[in-house]
């Protein structure tokens, strides 16, 4: 990973992130205190999190634990999802992310989506102000396209600054981008924060048992991974684990950690129980067998040339 994401103790940054879009949510302080604690016990110095997260409970409860030792940690941040990324609002709303974060800095700061309405010229400029106010570090962009991000390392640099990392959803049954994202990661040097490992909760074994969840109750999600194949894949890696003594989640974490093109797949959990699995990827050992079992229950997707004789 880039020295631009190094801690001032000087400690490597995790390999893996903590993702908090469950603090203050349907992990309340107490909870939330404990996922935290959990992560750093398990080495864990990389928190992210969003203004838009539990109106923003998130990043106080995050800002709250993470002040005794924030010279050790990570903390990655995101504006723009709500409002869009002009100037003013992303000046707003970074004012009132360091507000409830009670920090004067981050590490990160992403812009969360692609904004149509807004000139990129104008995104960038602010960020790189901020960054040369020192208010940032790093300069990230999250759901993204390839084309969206190459466009704005384009903008950055006329700033003479740069985009060091980006955030794309990758998981077993959400593979889009092997195509074009993870091959430009590693040609032109970002770090990737990959997020929902665990494909909204779909691979962790629960919905193969029967049980409810977010991907029953919450139209979004429902719409993002309600598709058969998705779900007949999510079986199989049930199996897959029973026969490997493993949880379905701690293999499916470490598939995605087992990119090389991945710097630290975002985890997240609403208790340490159901975090436990997700850090035991840190210590699992895949193999190379294993991983080809588990990338076969998923299709590969076509590569951006759609030349599928050329693979």
């Amino acid at each position: 990973m880039s020295t631009d994401f190094t801690p001032p103790a000087g400690d490597p940054v995790s390999r893996f992130c903590f993702g908090t879009m469950q603090f203050g949510g349907k992990a309340d302080a107490t909870a939330s205190q404990a996922l935290y604690d959990a992560s750093r016990a398990a080495g864990i110095n990389f928190f992210d999190t969003a203004d838009v997260y539990t109106d923003g409970t998130s990043e106080t409860l995050l800002g709250g634990f993470a002040k005794a030792e924030r010279d050790k940690l990570v903390i990655a941040t995101k504006v723009g999802a709500v409002g869009g990324s002009s100037r003013d609002n992303i000046l707003t709303r970074f004012d009132g992310c360091r507000s409830r974060l009670d920090m004067e800095y981050v590490d990160i700061l992403y812009l969360h989506r692609w904004d149509d309405e807004t000139p990129l010229e104008e995104s960038i400029e602010t960020l790189a102000e901020l960054q040369q106010a020192g208010k940032i570090g790093a300069i990230g962009v999250s759901n993204y396209s390839a084309w969206q991000i190459m466009k704005a390392q384009a903008v950055a640099v006329s700033f003479a600054t740069n985009i060091s990392i980006f955030q794309p959803m990758y998981s077993l049954v959400k593979r889009q981008a092997e195509v074009e994202m993870l091959p430009m990661a590693q040609s032109e040097g970002f770090a990737v924060a990959s997020y929902s490992p665990l494909g909204g909760g779909l691979l962790t074994g629960k919905y193969a048992s029967g049980d409810g969840g977010r991907l029953v109750d919450d139209s979004m999600y429902k719409a993002r991974y309600g598709v058969d194949w998705m779900h007949q894949a999510a079986k199989d890696l049930s199996v897959l684990a029973k026969d490997n003594d493993v949880d379905p989640a701690t293999l499916a974490v470490a598939w995605v950690a087992s990119n090389p093109a991945i710097t630290s797949p975002i985890i997240s959990a609403r208790s340490v129980a159901q975090l436990a699995p997700s850090l035991a990827a840190l210590e699992f050992d895949l193999g190379d067998d294993l991983k080809a079992q588990l990338s076969a229950l998923t299709p590969t997707p076509a590569p951006a040339t759609d030349r599928l004789e050329e693979v």
